[in-house]
């Protein structure tokens, strides 16, 4: 019954999904009913595909006309058919995934979620010192805002030095500003000396700590202490930890030697991205929170290149830098300074 056929069209027959039987097939349909049979040569094949004429053993030579109620019932009884065994089959497969389904929730309810949203500073410092205290290979961590608190300096000294009396591998990465604020030097300069590695930056993107590869903790706003997020999904550990070395790779290593002292570089590192921030507009409040310092060394700064350049606005001084070529760009000609 895949392939019945109807008359679509008086000289030939069309497919059954247009149901559209011909004239022909109708008219010889009514003249059969009218003679009781019709000669064999006479039919149409959606006649006989449709079970609306059948032939007898007794009489091979003329069909006879079939109620169309009966004819429905022989060609619907295999598609129904049919559809049972596609139900069944539906219902079979329904069944076994059902059980698959189980079997993957169960597993993964019992695996440790990819995310966590800790909130409050009692959850996050607990969480963290039991991700840390568990590292084995190797510690990252990114600390933005310059000089940490004194009161947070001691418990991770005592922290650090135990992870790295265990052979942990250790690096660190503070701003340029951290080398100016004796307590965080003071905690450095003994990390160092036990093996740790710690660069400093003019800019630190965020806070991050990184576990042997495997558990990474980012804030979750600008309010760092309110929530934290613990990731332990694999690609987004890797693509942090890809952040971080790149970040590295552009840092001021800072050694035994070096540790009090405010190396060329990094003074440079600093005037150079306050000048940047100058001729990007940004305020001395904003360059002072990236960069993890006071507001008044910021000023400092800015009051500094003003009286080099001979600047007599804010808006002055921007041009001045960008059109001096010391951030090493390649300015077009200026048309004229603005008025101050």
């Amino acid at each position: 019954m895949n392939d019945v056929q109807l008359c679509s069209k008086p000289d030939r027959c069309g497919s059954i999904a247009e149901l559209e039987p011909c004239e022909a097939a109708l008219n010889l349909y009514r003249r059969a009913l009218a003679e009781g049979s019709l000669p064999v040569q006479d039919s149409r094949p959606c006649l006989t595909a449709l079970r609306l004429v059948s032939r007898r053993p007794t009489e091979p030579d003329v069909v006879h006309p079939v109620p169309p109620t009966a004819a429905a019932v022989s060609v619907f009884r295999p598609l129904k058919e049919q559809l049972d065994r596609f139900h069944r089959t539906e219902q079979s497969l329904q069944a076994a995934f059902a059980r698959f389904d189980a079997v993957y929730n169960d597993t993964r309810t019992r695996e440790e979620p990819a995310f966590t949203l800790l909130v409050g500073a009692t959850a996050i410092g607990d969480t963290l010192e039991a991700a840390v205290d568990a590292c084995r290979e190797e510690l990252l961590t990114a600390q933005p805002g310059g000089g940490r608190p004194v009161e947070h300096l001691g418990d991770a000294l005592d922290r650090d030095m135990r992870l790295l009396a265990r052979g942990t591998h250790q690096r660190t990465i503070y701003q340029h500003t951290v080398r100016a604020h004796p307590p965080t030097l003071a905690y450095i300069e003994q990390v160092v000396a036990a093996g740790a590695e710690v660069r400093t930056a003019a800019e630190v993107f965020e806070r991050l700590i990184i576990c042997d590869g495997k558990v990474a903790f980012i804030p979750v706003s600008d309010d760092r202490g309110a929530a934290a997020l613990e990731i332990r999904h694999p690609a987004v550990v890797r693509f942090l930890a890809q952040t971080f070395e790149r970040d590295w790779a552009r840092c001021i290593p800072v050694d035994e030697q070096s540790v009090a002292d405010r190396p060329a570089a990094v003074m440079s590192d600093t005037q150079r991205t306050i000048l940047q921030a100058i001729v990007a507009g940004e305020t001395d409040e904003s360059i002072a929170r990236k960069l993890g310092m006071s507001r008044r060394s910021v000023a400092v700064h800015v009051r500094r290149a003003s009286e080099q350049l001979g600047s007599r606005s804010r808006g002055q001084l921007g041009y001045l830098i960008a059109m001096s070529g010391v951030l090493g760009d390649s300015p077009d000609p200026p048309t004229g300074p603005p008025s101050a």
